[in-house]
């Protein structure tokens, strides 16, 4: 019979080596489903991790990883800041939604403006429009104590549809001959300042590099970080200690916010150009599983952000390049957060083995 046996202090071995063993048994179990729909499992592996980076075409493939994973970074930090209090934000992908509509709403009001501040503030909208739509679960749970799980989720219901309802309508190019979507930024007079389209690279990468280096210094040599890590940790002595928890609960869905407005203005700047119906990429979901791939530490975000732009990267080549369909692409990186959750369990428990007594 297995039985789990509580750990008397969580295994510090297992809490480091879980993000790697559900990166392996994902790999496997990845593999038996490409063979499961008739592929080469070893080649599909192969084009997924290794090509991006070691390929024949990885310089081309490399700045991509930075560009794919700059928003996911972004919105993992964000996110990681609420969970490690215990606050959770599921909406991130409708924040990401809202400070792209904003941001890019702004550089669409000053076209065809050519001025040094157009950007900035493009860029302070989208850390705006993020904040104000991350506040309306915050608002909500502090007044009325309503679950932000589920506020947050189904406001991103809502941004789709704004999203769809602003590329149809108020931001629709009229010079478009009737197709939905806005002005392409890279037609913008000065865009070239702020998207390089040679490296592909653009201000979202320096963003994310950014904010981990604030969030590292805020949960480390803080005090406002040492209280979100004691709400999340021991909300008792949170209490006790004279942690505000309104406050709290308004700063980081606040901070998830402004970071996931920032990822979509860069995104709709840089990488999509344009506003458009089916913008929305899934980031903020997929934020969630860096987040606790990263084990909601912010060096760990940014190598589980690096990690799962590769599935990106490298999903594409294998969708291109072996016919596998995209659904099997995002079973494959969902296993990710299952296994990464099945494995976790092995950080607070230990699995003993004994014989079955009798009745």
């Amino acid at each position: 019979m297995i039985v789990l046996e509580k750990r008397p202090q969580p295994s510090r071995v297992w809490a480091y080596a879980t993000p790697l063993v559900a990166v392996l048994a994902t790999m496997i179990a990845g593999g038996l489903l490409f063979a499961a729909l008739g592929k080469n499992p070893v080649e599909a592996i192969r084009i997924i991790f290794y090509d991006p980076l070691f390929g024949e075409f990885a310089y081309l493939d490399r700045p991509q990883l930075l560009v794919k994973g700059a928003p996911l970074v972004l919105i993992a930090i964000g996110l990681s800041l609420g969970f490690k209090a215990g606050i959770w934000n599921i909406g991130a992908e409708g924040q990401y939604i809202i400070g792209a509509l904003t941001g890019a709403g702004i550089g669409l009001a000053f076209y065809p403006v050519d001025a040094w501040y157009v950007f900035p503030l493009m860029v302070i909208g989208g850390a705006f429009g993020g904040w104000v739509w991350a506040m309306i679960p915050g608002l909500l749970k502090v007044r009325f104590g309503t679950n932000e799980i589920l506020v947050s989720l189904m406001l991103v219901y809502v941004a789709e549809q704004l999203l769809a309802s602003m590329s149809l309508g108020l931001l629709k190019n009229p010079e478009g001959r009737g197709f939905p979507g806005s002005r392409n930024f890279s037609d913008f007079p000065g865009a070239s300042s702020w998207i390089s389209q040679d490296a592909g690279m653009h201000w979202g990468v320096v963003a994310a590099f950014i904010a981990v280096i604030f969030a590292y210094i805020l949960l480390n040599r803080h005090m406002l970080g040492f209280h979100i890590r004691l709400t999340g940790e021991a909300p008792r002595a949170a209490r006790f200690a004279g942690v505000n928890p309104s406050r709290l609960i308004l700063f980081c869905l606040g901070a998830s916010g402004a970071l996931a407005g920032l990822a979509g203005l860069f995104e709709v700047s840089g990488p999509a150009g344009q506003v458009s119906i089916d913008f929305g990429a899934g980031y903020g979901f997929t934020a969630i599983i860096v987040a606790f791939l990263g084990r909601l530490h912010p060096v760990g975000i940014l190598l589980a952000g690096g990690l799962m732009a590769l599935t990106y990267i490298g999903g594409e080549a294998a969708q291109m390049g072996m016919g596998l369909p995209a659904a099997a692409i995002q079973v494959f990186q969902g296993m990710l957060l299952f296994f990464l959750l099945a494995f976790d369990i092995l950080t607070n428990y230990r699995v003993r083995f004994s014989a079955r007594k009798a009745a």
